[in-house]
């Protein structure tokens, strides 16, 4: 079994639900109802395609895979605040969500740019990754192709979806100022 097995339910109402399924059989699960129905499924497949892309680890499904429950992730954070590779992945994944609504792709150096810009906001410490060409392709090609299976899924379906942790996005040793 992965790491991870993530399960995406299209349900009759418009409504979704995310179940992760850990190799110990212990579990997690969201009900995504309404407005949230419609346009999570497609963040999380944007998180699949990001940490699955770019090899993370503690990014949203690394943690999930490590333990955390979906309502650790918001305050009060019962497992402590995320750690700095999850912060980068959800900006990572912001940017590319930002993609999807307003219909156009972007570059890498236009994300790097974006990530110089939260480091400069104070947003996270600074980092040395910055990702590449090849890299946001790769994020582009596979998000296209998840988001073409669940558009084709159909209601009642659950799309389901290994995930296996890596060795990690950021580089702890050559993070700038470190």
């Amino acid at each position: 079994m992965p790491d991870l097995l993530v399960r995406i339910k299209k349900k009759h109402d418009g409504a979704a639900a995310l179940t992760a399924v850990r190799p110990d059989g212990s579990s997690t699960w969201q009900q995504q109802n309404g407005q949230i129905g419609r346009i999570f499924p497609l963040h999380d497949l944007t998180h699949y395609a990001v940490e699955t892309s770019l090899g993370c680890r503690d990014g949203f499904f690394g943690l999930v895979a490590h333990g955390w429950d979906m309502g650790d992730f918001t305050s009060p954070w019962p497992k402590g605040r995320p750690p700095l590779e999850a912060l980068v992945v959800e900006l990572l994944v912001g940017y590319f969500d930002l993609e999807r609504m307003t219909d156009t792709l972007t570059t890498a150096a236009e994300v790097n740019q974006r990530i110089e810009t939260a480091i400069a906001d104070g947003k996270f410490a600074p980092v040395s990754f910055r990702i590449t060409d090849a890299q946001v392709d790769d994020i582009h090609r596979l998000r296209a192709e998840l988001f073409a299976r669940w558009k084709a899924l159909p209601v009642g379906d659950t799309l389901e979806l290994p995930f296996e942790r890596r060795m990690g996005l950021l580089d702890t040793n050559a993070m700038a100022g470190a």
